[in-house]
């Protein structure tokens, strides 16, 4: 569906509106390996060395200027925490979301957007879930390391989702200082 071309103007892309020039950031959470976890999984927090990571990519992100309009994380703790701290060094806040605990596709990945025309929004989640959705948005093969971000532009003319970028962590705590 189609307005006009002025900005602003509604497209209709997948089933769904979007508004031009709609950025999302897909965030993957930050290192939570511990070798002698005996808890299920989905309770794995991060570690101490990925809590300090993530504090410096979000630092990273807020001098790229990389400052989304919303912030929408999934309800496991490592996700979370991810969400908050970046939430907390680019001053938006976060809201936990449990369709994008593992299973995250991009049915969901859609309905969310659907929810946010127009507006930059950034998902913090897991693999292989996020390869998965830059794949099925872009056509783009990646893996998303822990603490990369990816970031992609919708709604363009036309309406083809493209991936402008993603930096691994390491390049993120190295733009820190």
């Amino acid at each position: 569906m189609r307005r006009d071309n002025r900005p602003g103007a509604w497209i209709r892309t997948s089933g769904l509106d979007y508004s031009p020039k709609m950025k999302l950031y897909l965030l993957r959470h930050g290192k939570a390996d511990w070798p002698e976890w005996t808890r299920p999984d989905d309770e794995r927090p991060l570690t101490e060395e990925g809590i300090e990571e993530m504090q410096h990519v979000a630092s990273a992100l807020k001098r790229l200027k990389v400052i989304p309009d919303h912030i929408f994380s999934s309800p496991l703790p490592r996700a979370l925490r991810t969400a908050e701290i970046a939430g907390k060094a680019l001053g938006v806040s976060v809201v936990k979301k449990p369709d994008l605990k593992p299973g995250f596709d991009r049915k969901k990945c859609d309905a969310l957007l659907a929810l946010h025309p127009g507006h930059d929004v950034m998902i913090v989640g897991h693999e292989p879930d996020f390869s998965h959705v830059i794949r099925a948005l872009t056509g783009g093969r990646v893996k998303l390391p822990k603490a990369a971000i990816a970031a992609m532009e919708i709604g363009e003319d036309p309406p083809i989702p493209r991936l402008l970028w993603l930096v691994p962590a390491k390049t993120l705590v190295r733009l820190h200082g």
